[in-house]
């Protein structure tokens, strides 16, 4: 098990739009796990390469720790085909630990990409898993939650530090 820093705001990376892959070889397979990997060492439920330094579109989710999903699912060079109904809610990143944010996303997404395996693949997706699905692939862009918040006076919020 490799789990990578995760980059934290301002790093320019987190600006960056990634590049395509056109081939999966070696070095994408072992880069997948190294990201599943520090996903699951996080507190989060999804990770995008650019969060661990590498420009190449490539995400990784499971939201199945805390809400019912799919499972964890990998995707190269995702894209959202669809999006349906909306709806405000609190988001975080493990990019930006110390904020979350009120973000209005799409409550419905249909997400297509390419599994590890280099098979072509259509997801459908609803509630919570959606918004990550949204969340990460933004990421590939060089958009963060901040670049999405409305009204940063009302919509943005501190995080409470847990003591130990």
């Amino acid at each position: 098990m490799t789990a990578l820093n995760i980059l934290k705001y301002p790093d320019p990376l987190l600006k960056e739009r990634c590049e395509e892959l056109t081939e999966i070889d070696g070095r994408i397979t072992a880069f997948i796990r190294d990201l599943v990997d520090t996903m699951r060492a996080s507190p989060g439920v999804g990770l995008a390469a650019p969060q661990i330094g590498t420009l190449l579109r490539i995400i990784a989710v499971d939201v199945t720790p805390r809400h019912p999903g799919m499972g964890l699912v990998v995707l190269i060079n995702p894209r959202i085909q669809s999006y349906g109904g909306g709806k405000t809610v609190r988001e975080g990143c493990l990019s930006i630990p110390d904020y979350t944010a009120n973000i209005t996303r799409a409550a419905t997404v249909t997400v297509k990409g390419v599994d590890p395996e280099g098979t072509e693949v259509e997801l459908c997706s609803t509630g919570f898993e959606a918004v990550v699905f949204q969340h990460e692939i933004d990421h590939l862009d060089g958009v963060l939650f901040l670049d999405r918040i409305a009204n940063v006076k009302i919509d943005l919020f501190r995080r409470k530090i847990k003591e130990l």
